[in-house]
């Protein structure tokens, strides 16, 4: 068992989401940033769908009445177990009743926690999500609180042999870490500056073509009033060269709307699942990890790509992920940790 001494600012249950239930107006929701997510589960021997903790912007703390499993990735929120800091993107062996504390994030926006097994979790719909619009999944539907506890369900062969492997290991602090890694190119973190890559949406033809031009070479701004549904964008008004009445129709992770006051909104987990805004463009699915990872303040810029380049890429990337699953299983199974 895991006791919650801190909450932080936003913490709860996601996994991969709820799939197959927008007709009947059920966000997918999930993790926002999936790659680290999965990676998250992957390195410690999980199904990449089981139930990690999302925290957001400020980190928990957690104190461990058992030893336990886990793993820490995405955006760097300090990490530290009884004062040691934490090295991310790895297996980490916990002893019991040491306590693992996070900061606030200093790069990136989420960071995920996995433990062997996965968490456990109200399920609804065939997902452990938490979705708190509708009061379901994860812990009673809601974020955690301080005080709550967290069980973990029963963990895989591959993962009791990392811990058989960790545990033989010298350990001189209060845990123990593999000397492998996931490699930095399977973790698109977002830098300040770089593009997020975008190819034309289903209305792009009627926005003007200043405004078009504007959307690519103009830096935008996140605003504070972003969360979990969509990041809304700061900086120069996006405009309609055709005043068209649009028909609400669905909408998916990545779309980017621009309402009447032309500050464009990208859509993230626990978007709505149909919208009436005019859909300037589309964020490349090998990008929603970037997005996932951007705060309040942080400088976006757009760079418009193919359709098919933007497929290209995410098949890269999913073999990548695929590579990762097998060398670290491989490591495992010579025991290389």
């Amino acid at each position: 068992m895991i006791e919650v001494l801190e909450a932080g600012l936003f913490t709860t249950i996601q996994d991969s989401g709820r799939a197959g239930y927008q007709k009947y107006g059920v966000s997918v929701g999930g993790a926002v940033d999936t790659v680290a997510h999965r990676l998250a589960n992957i390195v410690i021997g999980n199904d990449e769908n089981d139930a990690t903790l999302e925290m957001t912007l400020q980190g928990a703390a957690f104190h461990f009445r058992e030893a336990a499993l886990l793993s820490i990735t995405g955006g760097d929120m300090q990490p530290r177990i009884d004062g040691v800091p934490v090295p991310m993107w790895r297996p980490v062996y916990v002893h019991k009743g040491n306590e693992l504390r996070f900061g606030n994030a200093v790069k990136g926006a989420r960071t995920y926690i996995a433990v062997a097994g996965g968490f456990q979790a109200d399920e609804f719909l065939g997902s452990a999500s938490t979705y708190l619009q509708a009061g379901f999944g994860g812990h009673e539907g809601r974020a955690f609180q301080k005080g709550g506890t967290l069980e973990r369900n029963r963990s895989s062969a591959m993962s009791e042999r990392i811990v058989d492997q960790l545990t033989e290991k010298r350990i001189n602090g209060p845990f123990a870490a593999s000397d492998w890694w996931v490699s930095d190119m399977a973790v698109p973190m977002n830098n300040q500056g770089e593009a997020i890559r975008v190819f034309e949406g289903r209305h792009h033809h009627l926005f003007e073509e200043e405004s078009i031009r504007s959307f690519t070479e103009e830096a935008y701004q996140v605003d504070t009033k972003s969360d979990r549904m969509g990041i809304r964008l700061k900086g120069e008004p996006l405009n309609l060269s055709v005043k068209e009445e649009i028909i609400s129709e669905p909408v998916t992770f990545g779309t980017i709307q621009v309402p009447q006051n032309g500050q464009p909104i990208v859509l993230l987990a626990d978007r709505q699942t149909t919208g009436g805004y005019p859909k300037l463009a589309q964020v490349a699915s090998a990008d929603f990890s970037k997005l996932g990872q951007v705060k309040p303040g942080d400088k976006v810029r757009f760079m418009m790509i193919p359709h098919r380049e933007a497929e290209r890429l995410l098949l890269e990337q999913e073999q990548y992920i695929r590579w990762c699953r097998s060398a670290i299983r491989r490591k495992v199974e010579e025991g290389h940790i």
